[in-house]
């Protein structure tokens, strides 16, 4: 069974602090998650291939195609500033003079 001062002491070893409150709603919750992670242990795998993926799909992205944008104009016509037919936008970085 799973202490408080061990749990407090992984928290501490992670930078982490919690409420006393906090404490008594994860004892069980981390004590169900051993015990479940003990239980899979016992399960044999001799013989089976690791799983690294669930599903074998190599890519899934489309491929990448320039297309003609039509509703440019609009996107520029809807944003709040614009300026030489780009989206104008805070600057959020500053040169080395603060500029």
């Amino acid at each position: 069974m799973i202490t408080r001062e061990e749990i407090t002491h992984v928290a501490n070893l992670a930078k982490l602090s919690f409420s006393e409150e906090e404490l008594d709603q994860f004892a069980p919750n981390i004590q169900e998650i051993i015990e479940m992670v003990e239980h899979l242990q016992e399960v044999d795998t001799e013989g089976i291939e690791p799983t690294y993926h669930g599903n074998q799909l190599k890519n899934v992205y489309r491929e990448d195609i320039a297309v003609s944008n039509t509703s440019y104009q609009a996107l520029v016509n809807n944003a709040p500033t614009a300026k030489d037919g780009y989206i104008q936008v805070p600057v959020i970085i500053e040169d080395e003079k603060g500029a």
